[in-house]
C-alpha cells in the first residue's frame, strides 16, 4: 500500500509539473489558443513591409491590440493581414505605419486613428499607409553623394 501512495505522489506531481510547463510555454509563446473568438480580420496595403514579420504586434497608442496573421504580396504590393481585439474599433481613415522599436529593433504595425464615424469591419482594409524608414536607403544616399 505504501508503494502505490509514493507511486501516485509521484505521478500527480509530474502530472502538475507538465501541466505547468505547458502553460508557461503558451504565456511566453503569446498564443492565443483560447480567445481565437474575441478578435477579427482586417488587412493593410504596403508599398514596401520591409523588415516586418508574422506574430509580431499591432500597437494603438503603444498599446498591443492585435498581432499580424500573413504577409502575402498582391499586385506588387504587399497585404499584411492583421488580428484586431474585437473591443477594439478602427476607422475608416486610420493609418497603419511600419514603425521600429528603438534605432534597429523589431518592426511593427502602429494604427493611427481616424476621425470618420465610419468604422472598418471584420476583412475590412486599411489603405492610408505608411512604409518603413529605409535607414539603409539614407546611408547608402549619403556615401554615394560623399564620392
Amino acid at each position: 500500500m505504501k508503494k502505490f501512495d509514493i507511486e501516485l505522489s509521484v505521478g500527480l506531481f509530474i502530472s502538475v509539473g507538465l501541466l505547468c510547463i505547458v502553460y508557461t510555454s503558451i504565456q511566453l509563446g503569446q498564443v492565443d489558443i483560447f480567445n481565437q473568438k474575441n478578435y477579427y480580420p482586417i488587412k493593410a496595403i504596403f508599398s514596401s513591409v520591409t523588415g516586418l514579420k508574422k506574430d509580431t504586434n499591432v500597437e494603438i497608442a503603444g498599446v498591443k491590440v492585435g498581432t499580424i496573421k500573413n504577409i502575402e504580396l498582391e499586385n506588387y504590393q504587399a497585404t499584411v493581414s492583421m488580428s484586431i481585439r474585437k473591443n477594439i474599433e478602427i476607422q475608416e481613415d486610420a493609418i497603419a505605419s511600419i514603425r521600429t522599436k528603438g534605432l534597429l529593433g523589431e518592426k511593427y504595425i502602429a494604427i493611427t486613428p481616424g476621425a470618420s464615424d465610419d468604422l472598418i469591419g471584420s476583412n475590412g482594409t486599411i489603405f492610408d499607409t505608411e512604409p518603413p524608414f529605409d535607414l539603409e536607403g539614407v546611408i547608402k544616399h549619403f556615401v554615394v553623394d560623399d564620392e
